[in-house]
This record gives C-alpha cells, sequence and structure tokens, in this order.
C-alpha cells in the first residue's frame, strides 16, 4: 500500500511539474484561438446579459425541440405498427438503445450512492 502510495505521489508531481512548466503557454494558446469568442471588456453587466441570453434562447428552442420529439415518436409507433417487416439491424439498433439507457441508469445509482457498489460504504 505504501509503494501504490509512493506512486501515485510520483506521479501527481510529474503531473504538476508539466502544468506548471507547459499550463500557461497551452492557456495563452487556447485564448488566442477562440478570441472571437471573448466579450470585451469583460464587465459583470456583459457578464449577466450573456447568461440571460443563453436562458432565454434555450428556452425559445423548447418548442423546436418538442416538435422533433413528437415526429421522433410518431416514426417509433410506426415503425411498432409494422414490426413485422422490421430488419434485424432496426432491431438490434433498438436492443443497444436500450442496453445504453440502462447502463446509464445504472451508473447513475452507482454516483447516486457514492460510487460503491453494495450501496455500503466503508
Amino acid at each position: 500500500m505504501a509503494s501504490k502510495l509512493k506512486a501515485l505521489q510520483s506521479k501527481a508531481c510529474q503531473a504538476s511539474q508539466l502544468i506548471s512548466k507547459h499550463g500557461s503557454g497551452y492557456y495563452k494558446q487556447l485564448l488566442e484561438q477562440n478570441k472571437q469568442y471573448i466579450q470585451e471588456p469583460a464587465t459583470i453587466e456583459k457578464c449577466n446579459l450573456l447568461a440571460k441570453q443563453l436562458l432565454y434562447t434555450r428556452l425559445a428552442s423548447i418548442p423546436v425541440r418538442c416538435e422533433a420529439f413528437w415526429k421522433e415518436l410518431d416514426y417509433v409507433k410506426h415503425l411498432w405498427r409494422n414490426r413485422q417487416d422490421l430488419k434485424v439491424e432496426d432491431a438490434g439498433i433498438a436492443a443497444l438503445f436500450g442496453l445504453e439507457c440502462y447502463a446509464w441508469y445504472c451508473a447513475g445509482e452507482i454516483v447516486g450512492r457514492g460510487f460503491t457498489f453494495t450501496g455500503y460504504s466503508v
């Protein structure tokens, strides 16, 4: 156990040195590449305005998202009505989608329990 702790400390030290050496250069490069997205001057009022614009833009997109949802639902209903015409590929995709939903549910349960598998924390 102590050797694993020493190895972990060594890796953390190496990562810290790498970040301190190259971090500011990466930060400057990232800002330079994305300068068209930076608002000048960066004031509290401007940040509040952008936050409100994001919120209301998202709210305005809800009807479009609802319409897309109902179209998808109609497509699924159509597929279910004509299920005898389904291909093996379509059934496989549906099964994989169901499996993925179940896996995300299980992962959410594990995260909700504090990353324990049995529900008991040690």
